[in-house]
């Protein structure tokens, strides 16, 4: 029998969403709110790791994801130069086992879909625009007024978790210092893997292929209070900023004319460097930790964080003080040591410091190469 017989999650993103299949699956009652919505409403593109992989095919949708990306196996390194020159072409590890790509790429509402609907395949309860305004022990109010109680609350509500707040854990975000531009686009045909152009006015300059005709292409620059910008003044501001930046890029920048499909972030990281649980509501994916995209680690870590703690719950029969100890042996030094490597990288790049890039995305990879 279960640890747990009926179980809320709060939010619907990655970690949520995956926690809930998987309890689901295991003959758990399980309800799942998120404020927004819908989930599947926004993003651009996002850039899925082989051990990512790995816990979306234990999730039962490996075969939608790939009908729905862009697998390869090669990251390319070019030059800011004229010609977009390549430097080097580097095979990267597969994380997930030789059996899945090393990197996938697709859009990001598309995977929010087909998670949210496995969910609900599995018979979880999903309801979308509910906020809980209340949380005492394990027994919460929503905005709605009803007040339902659990066998366990999971806090996967992201970087601004209420869930955090609502168990007195003062650790949030903090900037880093850098900033990002995003589109979603059409994909030139040149362009089947990921390549990283370090230097020039951006940091990096990069994109993603996420689909037979699109991508999803990025610019990294010191953070900005871009807030002020119209959708018209922030596409152009993208425009510009990438006009350093050639070879796929000259298309890439032709094709950038869609004022809607242009967002700009501030890069944030936190990591709660102890126990994720207060009694028995545990926080999980970015709600815990967050780091810079610079590994594109952060949807890989969140999926695992739910792939262990449903494996525990299911094993054990009842909820213990070794069950969250062992969550804790088994997540907490791994995702602190994914965090502190991506602001390496972050603050390599801020001193114009040329750092050990390629030993640290290696170190990085055999890490999550073995599973959680």
């Amino acid at each position: 029998m279960p640890a747990v017989r009926n179980v809320l999650v709060v939010g619907g993103g990655a970690a949520g969403a995956a926690a809930a299949i998987l309890l689901a699956e295991g003959g758990v009652s399980v309800e799942l709110v998120d404020l927004k919505p819908d989930v599947a409403a926004l993003g651009s593109g996002i850039t899925l790791q082989g051990n990512a992989l790995r816990v979306l095919r234990q999730l039962g949708v490996w075969e939608k994801i790939k009908a729905e990306g862009y697998e390869f196996d090669t990251l390319g390194l070019r030059a800011p130069d004229p010609a977009g020159t390549l430097i080097a072409e580097l095979t990267d590890i597969r994380t997930g086992g030789e059996d899945l790509p090393a990197t996938l790429g697709m859009y990001r509402p598309t995977l929010a879909r087909i998670l949210i609907d496995q969910a609900s395949a599995k018979g979880a309860e999903i309801r979308f625009g509910v906020q809980p305004t209340a949380l005492n022990g394990t027994t919460v109010t929503f905005d709605d007024g009803s007040v339902d109680s659990y066998d366990l609350v999971i806090g996967a509500d992201g970087l601004r978790s209420w869930t955090r707040r609502q168990l007195g854990i003062d650790v949030e975000p903090q900037p880093v210092g850098m900033g990002i531009w995003r589109t979603f686009t059409r994909r030139p045909a040149s362009v089947t893997r990921t390549d990283l152009f370090y230097g020039g006015p951006a940091y990096i300059a990069g994109y993603c292929p996420t689909g037979a005709d699109t991508l999803y292409a990025y610019l990294v620059e010191d953070v900005r209070d871009r807030s002020g910008l119209s959708p018209e003044e922030a596409l152009t501001a993208m425009r510009e900023l990438a006009a350093a930046y050639h070879g796929p890029w000259d298309e890439i920048r032709e094709n950038l004319t869609d004022p809607a499909r242009v967002n700009y972030t501030a890069f944030e990281s936190h990591v709660i460097d102890g126990p994720w649980n207060r009694g028995d509501v545990v926080l999980i994916g970015d709600a815990a930790h967050s780091c810079p995209p610079t590994l594109a680690q952060g949807a890989a870590q969140a999926l695992e964080d739910a792939s262990v703690l449903a494996e525990l719950l299911l094993r054990d029969d009842a909820l213990t003080d070794a069950l969250w100890s062992e969550f804790t042996a088994r997540r907490l030094d791994r995702a602190k040591t994914v965090v502190e490597a991506s602001l390496q990288l972050t603050r390599w790049q801020l001193a114009h410091e040329r750092g050990d890039v390629p030993g640290l995305m290696a170190r990085v990879a055999h890490l999550v190469a073995e599973p959680a």
